[in-house]
């Protein structure tokens, strides 16, 4: 006897694990069961009793009529040909980068990476918390900063967040009061200023080397300025120091290479988008920001931590750090109500250093 002899009939294969019974929901004898168990008779009367009648629509979606794959390909290549081609030049923080194909096909386009989540287990996800462990080492080198988070979504939430951060650190002793350089990118700009409506927080955009610090808690500072040009930082961190405002510096990594570092002229914050670093510009997306602090602020930290212990045995071993800082532990006192990261483009940047 062979294997083929074992081989399932094609009615077999026709009636097992149809796309309907393995992706679309529970089939529906556990619909009734999950229903009978809540004492209802119809998942009309369950969404009745849930979902309020004047958020509802009663009608039929006002779609076009379906169309063949064909016809679709030709209507998203119509569409695809209005984009113009223009070179990248400053680039408002988004940039032409190579991707090196080693990178390319063995973690962007590897399912060992780009399907993987977070890492609880940490003792099936050493290799997963090493690369973010050097993501974390990258972007606290470069920047000066005692540390770095394992990332966060994109530049502006980075700064967002650093406004939100030093308002937690100052517990409003120098008010409500938020600088933004006009040199932010215009991104950035509007962000901040989203996220700073509902919580109470007065943003304000003007230059920090002669704007009057009355009120002010913080300020933020891009580095280089989306113009191009190169603030005198260590004089603007100074003298925001010396009012007492905290500064938080929005960096361009690969400038990093060769500015003096935000960390070593004083700031108590460095953020930045890591997306020149051999991550594709995406039409604006994703992109792994980081987000360097001082050891004082690791506490207030948003994001995820990657930190180095040792395990039963005592052998090195990683592990996700001060989680209690996150809201999936204590969502009342999180730090951030943001509980995700850019794992797989943090780590594409990452392995962008090591390979150069």
């Amino acid at each position: 006897m062979t294997h083929l002899d074992h081989r399932p009939s094609l009615t077999d294969l026709e009636g097992r694990d149809a796309f309907v019974g393995r992706h679309i929901g529970p089939p529906s004898e556990e619909r009734h069961k999950m229903l009978a168990a809540l004492g209802l008779s119809s998942m009309a009367e369950l969404i009745d009793g849930t979902v309020p009648s004047d958020i509802r629509m009663e009608n039929e979606l006002d779609l076009p009529d379906p169309i063949g794959q064909q016809a679709a390909q030709d209507e998203l290549r119509a569409i695809a040909s209005a984009n113009r081609h223009l070179v990248s030049l400053i680039g408002m923080g988004y940039h032409d980068t190579i991707t090196p194909p080693v990178i390319r096909r063995n973690v962007m386009e590897n399912p060992g990476w780009y399907t993987a989540y977070t890492p609880y287990q940490p003792e099936i996800s050493q290799g997963r918390l090493e690369a973010l462990l050097n993501f974390q080492t990258m972007a606290a080198e470069l920047t000066g900063m005692d540390l770095a988070n394992a990332s966060l979504l994109d530049e502006g939430t980075a700064v967002a967040e650093a406004m939100t951060m030093l308002h937690r650190v100052s517990r409003g002793a120098r008010g409500d009061r938020f600088l933004v350089d006009p040199e932010c990118h215009p991104q950035t700009i509007a962000v901040v200023t989203t996220r700073a409506e509902p919580i109470g927080l007065d943003v304000a955009v003007e230059d920090p080397a002669d704007a009057d610090l009355d009120g002010v808690y913080g300020v933020v500072v891009q580095y280089p300025g989306t113009t191009g040009v190169i603030p005198d930082l260590a004089a603007i961190i100074e003298r925001c120091h010396a009012a007492d405002v905290l500064v938080a510096v929005a960096a361009d990594p690969l400038a990093l290479t060769i500015l003096t570092p935000p960390g070593e002229l004083g700031a108590d914050v460095v953020v930045g988008s890591t997306q020149r670093f051999g991550v594709p510009m995406g039409f604006g997306g994703p992109h792994a920001a980081y987000f360097a602090v001082r050891e004082a602020h690791q506490r207030s930290l948003p994001g995820r931590l990657v930190g180095v212990s040792v395990d039963t045995e005592g052998r090195p071993a990683l592990r996700l750090a001060l989680q209690t800082r996150e809201q999936h532990i204590r969502r009342e006192k999180a730090t951030s109500n943001i509980c995700t990261s850019q794992v797989l483009l943090a780590v594409m940047a990452s392995m962008y250093a090591v390979h150069h």
